[in-house]
């Protein structure tokens, strides 16, 4: 198995990355998918939450309201980081399940996985590589106003709530520039590729050696 570690500002390019590699071939794991899965209604983490925050972070048919959670923990760093102690092991955990799944199916799988918080939550799964995807702060913002509907306000609170980019370059082995055209991505993200195949093989030969 190859696994890589695939991070990125939010409206990075990474989603764009990411369904890339899974066209090439590659297993892909999404972390927000994860911290969604672990908090839905009857987990233990859905429980813990409430347990911390009160039963007015779930809607009328039990499930998470994420809005409500949002407006409590987006400006305060002490129930945030409350929050990231029950969300961050129950990811950890689930996503390492996954990795030894996939491993299980295909040891020669490459698996890609696509997690935002990889500088902040520390995540330490054994990486082969590690890919972030890079677009300036005012390509971000942009983004986030014209696709994703966000006022500038909002976009810009969004984008600077996160970790600065210069502490995930710092753990780069790949940038991916995508401030240009989607072309320019795709195509660096096929080089990318390249390198793992030609990576996979030297392994292969060496393993033959």
């Amino acid at each position: 198995m190859y696994l890589i570690g695939l991070t990125g500002g939010i409206a990075s390019g990474k989603s764009t990355v990411a369904r890339r590699l899974y066209e090439h071939g590659a297993v892909h794991i999404d972390a927000d998918d994860l911290a969604r899965r672990v908090v839905e209604p009857g987990t233990p983490g859905l429980a813990a939450v409430v347990a911390e925050f009160g039963e007015g972070v779930l809607r009328a048919d039990g499930s998470l309201d994420r809005v409500r959670l949002g407006e409590i923990v987006f400006n305060d760093d002490a129930a945030r980081a409350r929050l990231n102690a029950i969300v961050h092991p129950a990811v950890r955990e689930l996503s390492s399940r996954l990795i030894a799944r996939a491993e299980a199916d295909d040891p020669d799988a490459v698996v890609v996985y696509d997690v935002p918080l990889l500088v902040e939550a520390s995540v330490d799964h054994p990486f082969d590589l590690i890919v972030v995807t890079n677009a300036p702060r005012r390509t971000q913002v942009k983004r986030l106003v014209e696709e994703r509907g966000l006022d500038l306000m909002q976009a810009e609170a969004r984008v600077d709530a996160q970790v600065d980019n210069t502490r995930r370059l710092a753990i780069a082995d790949v940038v991916i520039d995508t401030d240009g055209s989607l072309a320019s991505t795709m195509s660096q993200t096929d080089a990318l590729w390249a390198r793992v195949a030609a990576e996979r093989a030297g392994r292969d030969v060496g393993g033959r050696s």
